[in-house]
């Protein structure tokens, strides 16, 4: 059985720590739409025709994951480094 000051305790480290998280993935989904439009604005700057425009994109998007990754995986990298 757990103590009633030991729940407490619990809860007052589990609680902070599981809002922070949420926070954090609420702002993830930012991410999608700024990715989608700046591809397509891209790929519309550089070909007239839809399927182009669209080809255009879809690789604009990976790239654009992949550089956020990589930026996002060296900070992480310098967290622990510190």
């Amino acid at each position: 059985m757990i103590s009633a000051s030991l729940a407490s305790a619990l809860i007052d480290f589990v609680l902070p720590q599981l809002l922070a998280i949420s926070l954090w993935h609420a702002r993830l989904w930012y991410a999608i739409p700024l990715v989608v439009v700046v591809s397509l604005v891209y790929g519309a700057t550089r070909h007239e025709r839809i399927k182009e425009i669209l080809d255009q994109s879809i690789r604009t998007a990976i790239g654009l994951v992949g550089f956020m990754s990589a930026i996002f995986i060296v900070i992480w990298l310098i967290g622990f480094w510190n």
